[in-house]
């Protein structure tokens, strides 16, 4: 192998690794995006209870729940 095919040779690899390493970080953001949005889901559904129970403990309070 000469000079300019190792040279070649190299910057294919390196180019691999560069391709292979950016796909790596894309899955990881993708992975971080899901765990984002499902624990913002998890979180709005806390919310909605809670803010459904305060709802049920005003009526209750109030007597309107009869």
């Amino acid at each position: 192998m000469d000079n300019s095919q190792n040279i070649s040779y190299q910057a294919g690899q390196t180019k691999g690794q560069a391709q292979e390493k950016g796909n790596h970080m894309m899955e990881k953001a993708g992975n971080a995006a899901q765990s984002t949005k499902e624990t913002m889901q998890e979180a709005g559904q806390q919310m909605k209870a809670k803010a459904q129970g305060a709802a049920d403990a005003v009526k209750n309070a109030t007597g309107m729940n009869k």
